[in-house]
């Protein structure tokens, strides 16, 4: 697998260096150098295979001879360990659950395959592996959750303080061993701004091997088609002809995932992004300008982004072409009160309780079924389980959730992090004073 920068597409490397690089020089995001077809009939017949069978599948066909097949199978039947099941609402309605995992959230899907592919590809005796990574909520959690333990590693989380809830807190802070946290006195963007210059500071790399754990790494990206290809396969054996996939979305890594599966020959009648008021992507697909802002806390914090990272790539998947994004992706945009409201409507109508995020793409789901009517599942991504948000959640209905035993056993942990202001003075002195 060879890949190369959205800045630069004569640019070729391995696909060890772009995970272990995570950005290349040039600031732009790695990309395939081809997007391989799927064999026709394996989508035919992808009702017949398991989600790791099919995950595997669609890794091999990425990935290629850098990972030897029996060596990548096992990678995939570690890292991908839990559910993402498809459970309908009503006829015409389903909820994709993509919060099965150690962490409660979809980013486990992410950040268990890449903790794994760096460990396979790390050699003994080697520096240090310091991973960074920014979060507005659930990607801390399962980045520390994928990497804990994890030999000749370390972590450094950097989250905003006071914007993510006291369950996502709690997944950041109370690990210990090789994970450490970093709560900035600033916003997401802010966080993801000093991961960033760090990538880019030859002093500063020249001291330390640096990598990233953010979506923004292309072994972060991979796994994240899988769940696209297990749902319709779930679909499918149900007889689902046509899917439209509506995604919560803040870095846009997510339903960039999507596209590629699309790409790579998914089939996929429309894509739908819902956001919240951090609505850079949505004015953009109106007006044709890319007018990012500085991000705004909401209730969905894990998507409060001003500046999505992953849209380049979105982009270079579509030759910048905007008539063909908009052809493919439709967006929406709510507020908090129009999210809480979502919430309330999906419990007294189906039972169900959602996170903020997946109230979102409910609210999204709907307004596009409403413009485009039509014999079609329209499927909505749950990102995170709800006992991550109980400030979110009205209290009768939150003491009815079910706590996966992980939650319960975070009560109570000492927490351990150190507060860092936005300058990128201090994170890098933090960095090497702490080597």
């Amino acid at each position: 697998m060879k890949l190369y920068s959205t800045n630069n597409k004569d640019l070729r490397v391995p696909f060890q260096e772009a995970v272990f690089n995570s950005l290349p020089a040039d600031k732009g995001l790695y990309m395939p150098e081809v997007i391989p077809q799927l064999d026709p009939l394996f989508i035919r017949d992808i009702q017949q295979y398991s989600l790791q069978e099919i995950a595997f599948q669609i890794a091999n066909v990425l990935i290629g001879d850098d990972i030897p097949a029996d060596d990548l199978k096992a990678i995939v039947e570690d890292a991908i360990n839990f559910d993402a099941p498809v459970k309908f609402l009503s006829e015409e309605t389903a909820v994709l659950e993509l919060f099965h995992g150690p962490s409660y959230a979809f980013k486990d899907f992410g950040a268990r395959f890449m903790s794994r592919v760096m460990g396979y590809f790390s050699e003994k005796g080697e520096k240090l592996l310091d991973v960074l990574v920014a979060t507005s909520g659930d990607t801390g959690g399962a980045v520390a959750l994928g990497f804990l333990g994890v030999e000749g590693t370390r972590v450094t989380i950097l989250y905003p303080k006071g914007k993510v809830s006291k369950v996502q807190e709690e997944q950041l802070t109370t690990n210990g061993q090789n994970i450490r946290a970093l709560e900035v006195n600033g916003t997401f963007d802010d966080c993801q701004a000093l991961v960033k210059q760090a990538f880019n500071d030859t002093t500063l790399n020249a001291e330390l091997r640096l990598t990233s754990a953010n979506s923004i790494n292309i072994a972060r990206l991979i796994p994240q088609t899988f769940y696209y290809f297990w749902a319709y396969a779930q679909l499918k054996a149900q007889g689902v002809k046509d899917v439209v996939f509506t995604v919560p979305s803040g870095n846009f890594g997510n339903i960039g995932a999507g596209l590629l599966a699309y790409k790579m020959g998914l089939p996929v009648k429309h894509f739908v992004a819902g956001t919240n008021v951090n609505d850079t992507v949505p004015r953009f697909l109106q007006s044709g300008a890319y007018e990012p802002k500085p991000s705004v806390q909401t209730l969905a914090n894990a998507m409060d982004v001003g500046n999505p990272s992953n849209w380049v790539r979105i982009q270079d998947l579509f030759r910048n072409n905007l008539e063909e994004l908009r052809g493919i992706i439709s967006s929406y945009t709510y507020d908090d009160e129009e999210t809480k409201a979502a919430m309330d409507e999906l419990y007294a109508k189906y039972k169900y309780i959602a996170c903020p995020h997946t109230a979102i793409a409910y609210l999204a789901s709907n307004a596009y079924k409403a413009e485009n009517p039509g014999e079609y599942a329209s499927v909505f991504l749950s990102t995170a389980h709800p006992c991550k948000f109980p400030d979110a959640i009205s209290e009768a209905v939150f003491f009815e959730i079910q706590l996966p035993d992980g939650a319960k056993s975070l009560y109570g942990k000492e927490k351990l992090v150190e507060e860092l202001g936005v300058d990128y003075d201090s994170f890098k002195s933090f960095l090497l004073e702490n080597k």
